[in-house]
């Protein structure tokens, strides 16, 4: 995997830079991991967590930074992270219920 190509872009452009490490060598993805978060001073990429997780950040954040002049696009950000945090407390209340039954 190019795990370097983030910081190759990120050199070249002024554009926000979004590096996802994939976790794809026998290290896990710890090596990705450095090389998209190591970059010299002046070149930055923002560095996501490795894998599905990572990806799905990625893509909060890139909505997050076009939020910024979007009302619209700034509307649903907010009501997704209402539900997100709705489905959390969802999934504590079901785990405390499952949990509370078994002792």
């Amino acid at each position: 995997a190019a795990a370097h190509l983030a910081g190759v872009i990120a050199a070249e452009t002024t554009l926000p830079v979004i590096g996802v490490p994939i976790g794809s060598s026998s290290l896990n993805g710890l090596d990705a991991l450095l090389s998209t978060t190591q970059m010299p001073g002046g070149v930055s990429v923002a560095g996501m967590a490795i894998g599905k997780a990572g990806a799905k950040n990625a893509g909060v954040l890139a909505v997050q930074i076009l939020a910024l002049s979007n009302k619209s696009l700034h509307q649903k950000l907010v009501k997704y992270k209402k539900d997100q945090a709705k489905e959390v407390e969802r999934k504590s209340r079901n785990l405390k219920s499952d949990y509370a039954g078994n002792t």
